[in-house]
């Protein structure tokens, strides 16, 4: 490499940022700004998830609604329409990972956020296979960029200790989403005149994404530094308050470094397997959770009514699994594990109770979906673990490549002549939730190992979840806020989330 001579305008222009850093953080009330921050972006950011899980489900309402009679769907034909979301969410995960650095996060998310709503209103007029596969698949790139995209926009608003917290605030419209969505679908399902009332599901579900993704649009910030509600001085804090402790800034230049060192790292490839193997039972219950519960003995109306209690206790394991993580340091990869735990008592449940104990069975599907709790923890983990724009955002990338093709392979493990048990299928998900718990465990021995000989390395305990280390690490972070864009393999000083 070539030896640069010091620049004596840059020095200048370093310790002017220094100087200007100091100031903005002495002069700032952190916890009152910080609770404006939560009350203008967590509500918008919470209400777009809770659409977009909400238009992805859609699918799996209109099944106890005749679509596969109306559309004459056989064989495998519904499993299919099912993965398609996840083919276009599969194939547009990459190229969004890059778009996400090329272009204004708020405005790109935005955008992606009113075309989906078209192309779901959409759904209601396919009369056929063809059409109704175009339009999964469709909808399935558009969508691929609401999750990443809200996970980097945490990062890039939060510290690092705040993020398991407020992943776990916006995450919680998934659940929000099933019981607004089964009630909503309820009242849909009693409209009587010529147009079905699955096509109607799909049309005044589109309806409200669109109205919503308006706001979202004028509403949603690219950064601190652009957000209305924030002077530019707040702004500034905002911003570095985050970056001074994980390193990353924005940055719209793609590094192949980045990139590369995100693919070489493995727990990039931990993530992976967990990401995929939590997904698989994912694919299945939304898709034909409605058809198990309907498999107990009820009918239509009533499936949606008994079925609300699931969405409840998804709500309650996302509050109690962001409570758990927030509380006791070093639990976030543990709590996953435990979640785990529970989706697999829920899925022995559901397949092993003899078939007369319904309530029993149903309680078991109130258990199964706590593995769902586990996804923005982790998601938490990338934000905090990560650091680099570009490698972040690729880790992301891969997690939800692998959510995707776990999502794909859930629906054919349900095979159509084994209604309504499903052996086949309670035995993957079985075996996949077993291989996410042992993952996850996987990647908090690989984190503490570099935690540690990082330590040993430089003759010093650190412990980014402790309270003091973490202001130490700030307070040293003042000094190099000039270089904000570095990879936790890059910076030496960097520690690790357990």
């Amino acid at each position: 490499m070539e030896n640069h001579k010091p620049d004596p305008e840059m020095d200048v222009e370093k310790d002017a940022v220094k100087t200007d850093v100091a100031e903005v953080f002495d002069i700032h009330d952190e916890k009152a700004l910080m609770r404006k921050v939560d009350w203008h972006i967590l509500p918008i950011m919470f209400v777009a998830y809770m659409l977009q899980f909400l238009d992805k489900t859609a699918l799996g309402y209109t099944a106890i609604f005749g679509i596969m009679q109306s559309l004459k769907l056989v064989g495998d034909q519904y499993s299919w329409a099912s993965s398609a979301f996840y083919f276009g969410f599969l194939v547009a995960s990459y190229p969004v990972s890059v778009c996400f650095v090329k272009f204004p996060i708020g405005k790109f998310l935005s955008i992606s956020f009113l075309i989906w709503a078209v192309i779901l209103a959409c759904h209601g007029a396919t009369n056929n296979f063809g059409g109704l596969i175009s339009l999964r698949i469709l909808l399935g790139i558009l969508e691929s960029t609401i999750s990443p995209g809200l996970s980097l926009l945490t990062g890039l608003w939060y510290k690092r200790s705040e993020h398991a917290s407020r992943h776990g605030i916006w995450f919680a419209g998934n659940s929000v989403s099933s019981i607004f969505g089964g009630l909503l679908t309820y009242g849909i399902g009693h409209i009587n005149n010529s147009v079905e009332p699955w096509r109607w599901i799909f049309i005044i579900f589109g309806i409200m994404t669109f109205a919503y993704g308006i706001i979202f649009y004028i509403y949603l910030p690219d950064s601190p530094e652009n957000a209305r509600f924030l002077t530019k001085e707040e702004g500034q804090f905002v911003k570095l308050r985050a970056q001074r402790e994980s390193h990353t800034a924005i940055s719209y230049k793609w590094s192949k470094s980045q990139c590369l060192e995100a693919l070489m790292d493995p727990k990039t490839w931990l993530i992976f397997v967990y990401s995929m193997a939590s997904s698989i039972p994912n694919g299945g219950l939304t898709s034909f959770g409605s058809i198990v519960i309907a498999g107990f003995g009820y009918s239509t109306f009533n499936t949606l009514l008994v079925g609300l209690p699931t969405s409840v206790f998804t709500l309650i394991w996302v509050v109690l699994a962001t409570t758990a993580v927030s509380k006791l340091r070093k639990s976030r990869c543990l709590t996953v594990a435990v979640l785990q735990l529970i989706s697999l008592a829920g899925s022995l449940m559901v397949s092993q109770i003899n078939p007369t104990q319904k309530i029993s069975r149903l309680a078991g599907m109130w258990f199964f979906p706590a593995y769902s709790a586990g996804i923005p923890i982790v998601l938490s983990l990338i934000a905090s673990n990560v650091a680099g724009y570009t490698k972040r955002t690729t880790v992301t990338a891969v997690m939800f490549i692998a959510n995707c093709a776990g999502n794909i392979t859930g629906p054919f493990l349900f095979f159509p002549d084994q209604i309504p048990d499903y052996s086949s299928a309670w035995l993957g998900i079985m075996i996949s939730l077993a291989i996410s718990f042992l993952s996850i465990l996987c990647l908090r021995q690989v984190c503490q190992f570099q935690n540690m000989k990082r330590d040993r390395e430089q003759n010093v305990k650190r412990d980014p979840e402790s309270h003091e280390d973490i202001e130490t690490e700030e307070a040293a972070a003042l000094d190099t806020a000039h270089n904000l864009d570095e990879t936790d393999w890059e910076n030496k000083n960097f520690r690790y989330y357990l």
